[in-house]
């Protein structure tokens, strides 16, 4: 990347690098769901497309591996909506859409019914990995970032202070709980291509948004074959 002084020199910005360490590195994994990665999913139709190109699904799992592997941390921060919120009273543009195809539903908040194997279910070559007795879930985000949920204590109450980033949707989940950590004080890599987003006809390119966000914002913003050696 090159900017351009007013004094018309040429000022070559350096990439932006994380130093990944066990001790001190968590694995956050946002929205590994059936809604959003899997073909069967309700949200199928509008990031499909982007999870092929990036080979989405493969890449998260890929993350996961190396991260037990390698005895890193590895949080979920899941989305789940309840019959209580569809009772809200307004939301936003996407949000409502959501709400409206059911996405991530589940038929209440201390029961299972119906879950294995819904839209609001992890995907199923995810399950080893979470369900290992030793990946933390979150309580549910409700919009798009961690200020509803308990990942942040979880962090800290298990000293980590840089997080790797990655799961669905880009431009919405993922930017959102990107921001929010920053603004927490943590360290933030973005797996780039372990992660996808929504194409819309009139909305647009939700991904090339991200990828712009994620350059400006991130402390680093790095390939799942990169983070995968680091992790090493």
């Amino acid at each position: 990347m090159v900017f351009k002084k007013e004094n018309g020199e040429n000022q070559q910005a350096t990439r932006k690098t994380m130093n990944i360490n066990k001790n001190d590195t968590a694995v956050v994994v946002i929205d590994p769901q059936n809604d959003v990665l899997s073909e069967k999913g309700v949200s199928w139709d509008l990031v499909g497309e982007s999870v092929k190109n990036n080979n989405t699904v493969e890449n998260i799992e890929r993350i996961f591996k190396a991260a037990k592997q390698n005895e890193f941390e590895v949080f979920i921060s899941p989305h789940y909506y309840y019959p209580t919120d569809h009772n809200w009273k307004f939301a936003g543009n996407l949000e409502q859409m959501m709400l409206e195809v059911k996405e991530f539903d589940r038929r209440g908040a201390l029961s299972l019914d119906g879950f294995l194997g819904s839209g609001a279910d992890w995907l199923d070559r995810y399950k080893p990995f979470i369900e290992d007795g030793k990946t933390i879930v979150a309580s549910p985000h409700k919009v798009y970032g961690p200020q509803t949920n308990d990942l942040v204590l979880q962090l800290r109450k298990r000293n980590i202070s840089k997080v790797i980033i990655l799961g669905m949707l880009a431009n919405l989940c993922v930017e959102a709980h990107l921001r929010e950590l920053l603004e927490q004080g943590f360290e933030v890599l973005v797996v780039k291509d372990a992660t996808a987003a929504p194409r819309h006809p009139e909305l647009g390119d939700g991904y090339k948004a991200a990828l712009i966000n994620f350059g400006y914002i991130a402390n680093a913003v790095l390939s799942t074959d990169e983070v995968v050696a680091a992790m090493q």
